[in-house]
């Protein structure tokens, strides 16, 4: 695990490309949130967040997030950005503040289900496969209206917006057309459904820049905060 003084310097860097992403293309440098994903990495990367001032962390799997979360050592909000397996839904509702990868109909019914069951209103994110990439998981453009519609209807979960992530390829153009095609299903879904949709989750370490020109809230970013993960 690299040092808290370390972390901080890599912070920097990190927060210097949002900030320059944002200046290019007119948009205030406060309005793209930076989530540091702990996943794979000690407790102590959840403490650097927190005394670094960052209000959230990002985990991949509900068994590790649960560990580090019943610590109670820092006091962040915890984001679920990996796939959710249903039969983990009760585990995740206990564990996180809100869960990004809300990925199908039957994974949405079951979070609601376990949210009701404890009387929380849970967060979530849709998670879109904008890309069309076999090995993402997420609903398909053409699903997304129904999804929402879905989880409208669904007592216990409060939509905030959506979350994409790109394919893995070696041209740009690629992750800038997924982006994007996340923004202009957002606008689309936000003017008929008369809802904010607000979050757009995209981007991370190797493609933040094309995702703040498509117009993402948040960034998800690991390695260039806490270096290779301890698999």
């Amino acid at each position: 695990m690299i040092t808290f003084e370390v972390f901080v310097a890599n912070l920097k860097q990190v927060k210097e490309r949002i900030d320059a992403a944002c200046l290019s293309v007119g948009r205030p440098t406060d309005s793209v949130q930076l989530l540091p994903v702990t996943k794979n990495h000690p407790v102590d990367a959840v403490q650097y967040a927190a005394q670094a001032g960052l209000t959230a962390v990002g985990e991949n799997r509900v068994q590790e997030a649960s560990d580090k979360h019943a610590m109670q050592l820092a006091d962040v909000r915890w984001e679920l950005i990996g796939h959710l397996q249903t039969n983990k839904a009760k585990f995740a509702v206990a564990t996180f503040d809100r869960v990004q990868s809300v990925d199908s109909l039957k994974l949405l019914n079951r979070l609601n289900r376990c949210a009701g069951e404890v009387s929380k209103q849970l967060p979530v994110l849709l998670q879109c496969n904008t890309g069309a990439d076999p090995n993402k998981y997420g609903f398909s453009v053409a699903q997304m209206e129904a999804a929402l519609e879905a989880a409208l209807a669904s007592e216990h979960l409060v939509v905030e917006g959506l979350m994409t992530i790109a394919p893995l390829d070696q041209n740009p153009a690629v992750a800038r057309a997924a982006f994007e095609d996340l923004r202009e299903l957002r606008d689309r879904l936000s003017e008929q459904y008369s809802l904010p949709l607000a979050e757009l989750s995209m981007g991370m370490t190797g493609d933040l820049e094309l995702a703040i020109a498509a117009g993402s809230t948040q960034i998800r970013v690991g390695t260039a905060l806490y270096g290779a993960r301890s698999y």
